[in-house]
């Protein structure tokens, strides 16, 4: 996204942001700081339109560095006049494209609120799982102290190889003998 495209997005990013329902972004964010947030940093940024009206944008990046650099992570808001219209999932289903382009081996959504109960069963349908739950760990607006989910799902090839077998480990007693069996010294 070019910063003259953000121009027309951000009074969706700071009316998004500003109801303090769905992203923890500062909501006194100024426009350069969230150009720098949401287009800067990802590796992609994309925006839906319409017939030149603007339905929703969605970045992709890097969940973690090195050996975690294999998942993705991804951020999405959809216009308010655009709720409704499928424009949500067609990011996702986009974003998920590009994911796999991109190399990326699964997708994680850190901090999914609870309370958005829109989003969280959109990315249940769209075969995401929630792995862990963050209590209390989103100031909402309306609701106080919400909990935040982790969501994730796997892009790679259904057949992956299994976990390898666990070191097999001494029992207590055998540690015992071992460690108290005194070394002779030649």
């Amino acid at each position: 996204m070019q910063p003259q495209d953000f121009a027309a997005f951000w009074p969706v990013f700071r009316a998004v942001v500003s109801a303090r329902e769905t992203y923890a972004f500062d909501p006194d964010m100024d426009e350069q700081a969230a150009y720098r947030l949401w287009c800067e940093a990802p590796l992609e940024t994309w925006l839906a339109e319409d017939g030149g009206e603007l339905l929703g944008s969605y970045f992709l990046k890097a969940n973690a560095a090195g050996p975690g650099g294999h998942v993705g992570n991804c951020g999405y808001m959809v216009a308010e006049a655009a709720r409704g219209r499928g424009v949500a999932r067609a990011l996702c289903e986009h974003s998920q494209l590009r994911a796999r382009e991109r190399g990326f081996l699964a997708l994680q959504f850190n901090s999914v609120v609870a309370t958005n109960e829109a989003a969280v069963a959109l990315w249940r349908k769209l075969g995401f799982d929630v792995v862990g739950r963050l209590p209390r760990a989103y100031s909402h607006a309306v609701h106080g102290l919400v909990d935040c989910l982790v969501m994730y799902k796997w892009l790679g090839e259904a057949d992956t190889p299994a976990m390898p077998e666990p070191v097999k480990l001494i029992g207590r007693k055998n540690i015992e003998a071992t460690v108290s069996r005194r070394r002779r010294r030649d």
